[in-house]
């Protein structure tokens, strides 16, 4: 009756009902059969129920007897015994009160009717119904002021859109893959173009850099997942077995073996040096979006256009939790560089979610549009790219949105051609690199001249709410 979370599925207890059915006669029914005692309140107290008188009742002069309190009755109750003897010497039908009180008896609120008083609680000052305290809805605690960021650079190059890009472990250069089959490799400091491997036949989806070894991974449209040796600059191992396009690599932190995933509904794991599968992991029912790697558990997650998120047991090559709280397409997942969480992006909104069981944190709800990418970094900076060429900066521990910015369309591209298909972070931290729809990669950095003072914090914490789902 007083359960706080009515969304949980109880099994009904017809005894519980029977007892709520009954209370509510007594409270709902209570001033039709004594009129005059307005202000009596019900109390339940020690498992019994009760009559607190507020203010002394009138004294009535029924047909039979005198009820002015020399009977012994105690006040709280007289105009309810009254109005029973009443009722009953002059062989009237039963009143409402009367049945109310058989009912109460049957269910053990009430002593029996040789008692005709009810026992009173004493003078209580606040109504039952505000004894109850509501739950107070749940508020943003105050984020974490961050600096405003502001486009540094536009770097150019690629003839098609750019879908792929990868920072070297070292931070002195980064790669990016473009629908003209071609991957670029940059200098990060001046951006400028150092090289330019050539061999897929269709878009390079994705791109990781190996921190162990000299090696570039990619994949790509083509359903090839290729290994470049960055010391000769050509492809030393190839890994077949996916059966169409390949959206999604990533490479374990720890162990040997690289994870690719795409349009066939399956993730691969491969032994690197050996190029054995070692591991199909199936159960998506949709294409796979993104996969990513970590040294603890889970050590592989995947986001799918299915709606859900798997997280996968390495060494049984199992499923081992399925997250199902999103409701549309899944197309980037990532980790936190220092917390134990993640977050997943989909096109209603993006969610949090905490290792190793995938308990959901928060939502951070307010970018409408077909969110491509996630990136995430050390100082608790989230940032969400949209199909639209929109990018919304949050605030990682409270999902505040500090900023919104609109990427430029390059000269000589279409409005429409603004999307945002990657990015990343460098490994400082420092620079947002995203590779766009315009055929450009744009580098982002803080703005150095901001300060608390000169872009405050536009929040108030009565207006911004937080659905827990």
């Amino acid at each position: 009756m007083f359960l706080a979370d009515h969304s949980l599925p109880l099994p009904p207890d017809k005894t519980a009902d029977d007892m709520k059915r009954k209370f509510k006669l007594r409270a709902e029914y209570n001033q039709v059969v004594n009129p005059t005692n307005k202000k009596s309140q019900l109390l339940i107290q020690d498992g019994s129920l009760a009559i607190a008188q507020l203010e002394p009742p009138t004294i009535l002069e029924p047909q039979s007897g005198n009820l002015n309190g020399s009977s012994g009755a105690p006040s709280g109750s007289s105009l309810v015994s009254a109005m029973q003897s009443g009722n009953n010497a002059e062989g009237q039908k039963p009143g409402v009160q009367d049945i109310i009180d058989k009912e109460l008896i049957a269910a053990g609120l009430q002593a029996p009717k040789a008692n005709k008083s009810l026992a009173v609680v004493g003078e209580s000052k606040v109504p039952f119904s505000q004894g109850i305290v509501p739950r107070k809805a749940t508020t943003m605690p105050k984020p974490t002021w961050h600096a405003p960021w502001k486009l540094m650079r536009v770097v150019s190059g690629h003839t098609g859109w750019v879908r792929s890009i990868s920072v070297e472990p070292a931070n002195q250069w980064f790669c990016t893959g473009s629908a003209d089959r071609t991957i670029k490799i940059w200098d990060l400091a001046s951006c400028k173009l150092k090289l330019s491997l050539t061999g897929h036949i269709s878009t390079v989806r994705g791109l990781v850099v190996s921190p162990r070894h000299p090696y570039l991974f990619s994949t790509g449209d083509d359903k090839t997942v290729k290994c470049w040796d960055l010391e000769q600059n050509k492809v030393v191992r190839h890994y077949h077995g996916h059966l169409s396009a390949v959206y999604s690599i990533d490479i374990h932190p720890t162990v040997d073996v690289l994870v690719t995933a795409g349009r066939d509904s399956t993730a691969r794991v491969w032994d690197i040096r050996t190029k054995a599968c070692v591991h199909t992991l199936v159960g998506h029912t949709s294409t796979i979006a993104d996969v990513k790697c970590q040294g603890a558990e889970p050590q592989i997650v995947t986001g799918s256009h299915d709606c859900t998120i798997r997280y996968w047991d390495l060494t049984a090559g199992k499923s081992s939790v399925t997250l199902t709280n999103h409701k549309k397409s899944i197309r980037s997942i990532v980790f936190h560089p220092i917390q134990y969480t993640m977050a997943s992006a989909s096109a209603d909104n993006i969610k949090q979610w905490k290792f190793p069981d995938g308990n959901f944190i928060q939502n951070l709800s307010g970018h409408n549009a077909i969110l491509n990418r996630l990136a995430v970094n050390s100082d608790g900076v989230l940032v969400s790219g949209g199909d639209n060429g929109s990018l919304h900066f949050w605030d990682w521990r409270t999902g505040y949105n500090f900023q919104r910015m609109q990427s430029i369309v390059q000269p000589g591209s279409l409005d429409s051609e603004s999307g945002i298909f990657a990015m990343t972070f460098d490994h400082s931290g420092t620079r947002l690199l995203t590779t766009e729809a315009d055929k450009t990669i744009k580098i982002y950095k803080e703005d150095d001249t901001a300060t608390e003072e000169s872009h405050p914090l536009n929040w108030r914490p009565d207006i911004i709410k937080r659905k827990k789902y």
